[in-house]
């Protein structure tokens, strides 16, 4: 073993691209959860209100504004299945993740290379006859699916470096973030109308909620008295045992980068690990008519971690502009979308 270099130093371009392609994964990850749901629990005659909360998770109105797009059912789901200019589908993020992993191609195993392709042509097939009823259901399915693979066949085979902890980096900043979104608009959806309408849609909808963050099963084993929807916040926000939850995501980030910093003597990490620190500290359980502007925050402070990464770790960083609303897209104010 004395022949081997085992430290050998991370380029800062492969550090990002390992960074991104995890995130562009999660991203597809989470889309078909939230198409999936969003088709299976849609209330007759809402449907429109049930597809808009969907293009607000992402801050997609001016994409879909831009295109001539209405807020219609079909046209959602064609403009995050099957159209490949808009960054935050399915097709774009897919067609990174795949460049991505081409540039790192030394860096990964055979196995993930391979099961990328195929699950890239599978993403690239996708028709327009599979975006509606079962067909649908059973695409996302397949999508995620297509995911879970990935993460099996990367946890069971990628070198544990450095370039293992700045992709684990890039799949949990994503995660926290999308958790954060998911819980704003959906509860944004289910706070609002009459005691009797928030009645009548609290079950189905509080289970669609939990559904989209894979913690149905999860939640109910620690809450067994129902959807009480402070549990649910305090559960997805807060509880380190549920692979989604901010804290958890959060935690782990600041054990990659101490292990980055101790092991492989990364520099200015202090930056960063203060940052989340502060993400950690500000994690609880806020009443529910703060809990919006509460979420708005974390999603800053979220942006704001993946911008101060960049600048510490990534080679030619400049953030992007804002959106006016400040309501950042998913990788909006990162090099890469």
């Amino acid at each position: 073993m004395s022949g081997l270099t085992l430290r050998t130093p991370l380029l800062t371009r492969d550090a990002e691209g390992l960074f991104w392609m995890a995130r562009y994964l999660e991203r597809i990850e989470n889309m078909a959860r939230l198409i999936d749901v969003t088709q299976t629990f849609e209330a007759p005659g809402r449907e429109a209100e049930a597809w808009s909360a969907l293009v607000a998770i992402n801050a997609d109105e001016d994409g879909l504004a831009t295109r001539g797009l209405a807020m219609g059912a079909a046209e959602i789901k064609r403009f995050y299945l099957l159209d490949p200019s808009n960054a935050t589908g399915i097709p774009a993020s897919m067609e990174a993740a795949r460049t991505n992993a081409r540039t790192l191609r030394p860096l990964i195993s055979t196995e993930m290379w391979m099961q990328l392709n195929v699950f890239h042509r599978d993403v690239m097939a996708i028709a327009a006859w599979e975006l509606d009823g079962d067909a649908l259901s059973r695409l996302c399915r397949r999508i995620k699916e297509g995911v879970q693979a990935h993460t099996g066949i990367t946890e069971g085979t990628f070198f544990r470096d450095q370039g293992w902890h700045f992709y684990e980096l890039g799949r949990l900043i994503e995660r926290a973030d999308q958790t954060t979104r998911l819980l704003d608009i959906k509860y944004h959806l289910l706070a609002s109308g009459t005691a009797e309408e928030r009645r009548v849609v609290e079950l189905t909808q509080w289970n669609a909620l939990l559904r989209a963050a894979a913690g149905y099963h999860a939640f109910r084993r620690v809450a067994q008295a129902g959807f009480v929807p402070a549990d649910v916040v305090a559960f997805l926000l807060g509880d380190t045992s549920f692979a989604r939850s901010v804290a958890l995501c959060v935690g782990q980030m600041d054990w990659h980068l101490t292990t980055l910093r101790t092991r492989y003597g990364l520099r200015d990490t202090a930056p960063v690990l203060e940052r989340i620190e502060d993400i950690r500290a500000a994690l609880g359980s806020p009443a529910p008519e703060e809990l919006h502007e509460f979420l708005d925050a974390l999603q800053r402070d979220l942006a704001g971690l993946g911008e101060l990464i960049g600048t510490m770790f990534f080679r030619d960083w400049r953030p992007l502009k804002a959106k006016p609303d400040d309501r950042t897209a998913p990788g909006q104010s990162q090099m890469q979308r």
